[in-house]
């Protein structure tokens, strides 16, 4: 298609800048200024990788290596003006007015995820506080803004998370028996990933069981299914829905509680929690909260089951104050933990103690792969829910950049299962 774009013409995305108001190409003097240096930048960090950049005038950065993934920039000073103004936040937003593409975003993106914090001069590192958007106070996770924050990402619509995710509407890492899987086999991944958490919490007849992070509830159905009796709380009410739905569809209706409630409102005694994968949506600020009260609500001996994304402990210093492009457009509030962090406050402000560990970082970017695959695939019916280009291309960066962020192996993904003390 083509279209006009801020007065240019794009042969790739049509933008209506009444949606995405923050797309509209950045002007200015000093922004002009801050483009050039963002695109000297550019070209000095992508010399130094496996990667080439490809001018609208023929000139390449990078070796003479066309088989190495390459950045094909449609409109360099406006992608330059973006770098300038919002650092990696342009960088999305770039890509998402379609100022450049790339037939392999993930080989384009993973040497720059295995890079991250070695690229940027160290001087421009010491000045990240005033070169780079900081928080903001959607990030801080009081209710109501929590829910809010959820709300921005889990409740776009169940049937666009239906479109790539499998027929358990699993929305975490898998745990495949061999990698490369198959979309046919992500199913059978996402049981093999629940039963091992549910064994190691020792789930079974009669077990009372929290879930933090409903989803849309498998996780409740195979904890039901072995004779638990399950509580579980979520802040989307569309995953609320379609969970009891589905709960009442198998008919454990007697066995499954599910509740639109944050964690921190929680009473009670429990033998185990389960929460996976939604701790990356507590932010930095309310992590001791977070794990005092798993601490309180379970019996002494009782086992918490996390699965967690995490990040490198330096660059989670490095970041927790500033404002990204995932937290401005897909997790608002959301901020990944380091191993180190979990570790310090678990064992300094709580009684849960470590007894079993596991990585599933291949796993996690086999999954995304497969998600990425059938979102793609299913582009067309995405348009058809009513979203536009802009969001097609915003969630393939997405799926793209976090794939790109296991295979680099910036990011890790633990199973990581803590035993309450008895005291």
């Amino acid at each position: 298609m083509s279209s006009q774009i801020n007065g240019t013409t794009s042969d790739a995305v049509a933008l209506d800048v009444r949606r995405w108001p923050d797309l509209a190409t950045p002007s200015g003097p000093l922004t002009s200024v801050r483009g050039a240096i963002a695109d000297k930048l550019l070209r000095r960090a992508a010399a130094r990788l496996p990667v080439r950049l490809l001018y609208p005038d023929g000139s390449v950065v990078g070796a003479a290596d066309w088989s190495l993934p390459t950045m094909k920039i449609r409109r360099p000073v406006a992608m330059a003006r973006r770098l300038g103004r919002n650092g990696l936040i342009g960088f999305g937003e770039s890509y998402m007015a379609g100022d450049w593409e790339c037939a392999d975003l993930v080989g384009f993106l993973t040497p720059w995820a295995a890079s991250m914090g070695e690229l940027v001069p160290p001087v421009l590192q010491r000045l990240r506080t005033v070169t780079v958007p900081l928080a903001t106070r959607v990030q801080r996770n009081e209710p109501p803004q929590a829910q809010r924050n959820v709300a921005h990402h889990y409740d776009l619509s169940n049937d666009f998370f239906a479109l790539f995710l499998d027929e358990t509407m699993t929305y975490s890492s898998a745990l495949f028996d061999h990698i490369p899987g198959s979309v046919k086999a992500l199913t059978d991944a996402q049981h093999r990933k629940i039963n091992r958490l549910l064994d190691h919490a020792q789930i079974g007849p009669g077990t009372r069981v929290l879930e933090i992070g409903t989803g849309w509830g498998q996780l409740c159905l195979l904890a039901a299914a072995r004779g638990a009796h399950v509580r579980s709380v979520t802040l989307s009410s569309e995953q609320l829905k379609l969970a009891r739905r589905r709960v009442a569809a198998a008919g454990m209706a007697d066995r499954v509680q599910v509740e639109l409630r944050d964690y921190r409102d929680l009473r009670g005694q429990y033998d185990a929690v389960v929460s996976v994968e939604m701790i990356e949506a507590v932010g930095f600020d309310y992590w001791t909260t977070y794990f005092r009260t798993i601490d309180r609500l379970l019996k002494p001996g009782g086992r918490l089951a996390l699965q967690t994304i995490t990040m490198p402990h330096d660059r989670m210093l490095a970041s927790r104050d500033t404002h990204t492009w995932i937290q401005k457009y897909v997790f608002p509030g959301g901020f990944l933990p380091s191993v180190t962090a979990i570790s310090e406050i678990t064992s300094q402000a709580t009684q849960l103690r470590t007894i079993d560990t596991m990585s599933l970082r291949p796993h996690y970017a086999e999954t995304l792969r497969l998600w990425r695959q059938e979102f793609n695939a299913r582009r067309d019916s995405v348009l058809g829910l009513g979203f536009d280009d802009v969001f097609c291309r915003m969630w393939e960066l997405y799926l793209s950049y976090s794939e790109a962020g296991f295979r680099s192996g910036y990011l890790d993904v633990h199973q990581w299962i803590f035993q309450r003390g008895q005291q």
